[in-house]
């Protein structure tokens, strides 16, 4: 068995057995749109036409999958790193690309369980999304939006070296996250201000894909434009993971 096959395998386990994990990086986003549905569910359209659940479901879809990349991934690599998991596979003949890689895979398996759940739900009558003829232009949104936030958990993973600390300091990230790309309140109805940070952050850019691609708001050129950026997020980040990775928290 390959080191890669072998990690990927080892990780499915550890994640399938903690099913606490489990249960809430599902739930987790199906409780915001479930608030989120019921608050806003008689707002008029916006000024693009869209109903709010066209907006709310790919926010708050956008942040539930950022999230549990984020955090999925950089609890792992402070874990593995604290326990010498990390300093044990860099004795073997296994290479960086493999750990990541396996990490990758896991991350993509995870996220698209979350979105065909979350969609699923996000159409039921009781808050009436309805796809767009691009949402097959989701798919790879997902996996361009995924790699963005593995890279970032990368990051945060990097710079900690305790689960406590993965946990403020991907929190302090993601929260306010949330809150200024319009994830969880369309953009068009926050101040000029937020609306111009906005642009500075990530998940702004994987908001407005699924935006365009689950609720049809947007052609292929906007879906292309706002995954251009999250690759350009995408290869700054890396590349800050990769001069900060650690095997040890002794190095």
């Amino acid at each position: 068995m390959s080191a890669y096959r072998a990690l990927t395998k080892a990780g499915y386990r550890a994640a399938y057995r903690d099913k606490t994990t489990i249960f809430f990086t599902f739930a987790f986003p199906l409780i915001f749109l479930g608030i989120f549905g019921t608050i806003f569910r008689d707002e008029p359209p916006g000024k693009d036409g869209l109903s709010s659940i066209a907006h709310i479901a790919p926010g708050v879809l956008s942040w539930g999958l950022a999230n549990a990349a984020v955090f999925g991934t950089a609890f792992t690599l402070v874990q593995w790193r604290r326990d010498d998991l990390l300093r044990l596979i860099r004795l073997t003949p296994t290479s960086l690309g493999s750990v990541l890689a396996s990490r990758y895979v896991l991350s993509l398996a995870v996220a698209a369980v979350q979105a065909v759940l979350f969609v699923g739900v996000a159409m039921l009558p009781v808050f009436g999304l309805r796809l767009g003829s691009h949402w097959p232009l989701a798919v790879p949104v997902l996996v361009v939006g995924i790699t963005a936030f593995l890279a970032l958990g990368l990051v945060i993973g990097s710079l900690a070296n305790t689960p406590e600390a993965v946990s403020a300091v991907a929190n302090c990230v993601m929260m306010p996250m949330a809150f200024f790309s319009g994830a969880w309140i369309p953009l068009d109805t926050l101040p000029g201000w937020i609306r111009t940070l906005s642009r500075v952050l990530p998940l702004r850019y994987l908001n407005d894909a699924f935006t365009g691609t689950v609720a049809g708001h947007a052609g292929l050129g906007g879906v292309a434009a706002s995954c251009g950026v999250l690759l350009v997020f995408t290869a700054v980040l890396a590349g800050a993971a990769l001069r900060m990775f650690r095997w040890s928290n002794a190095s």
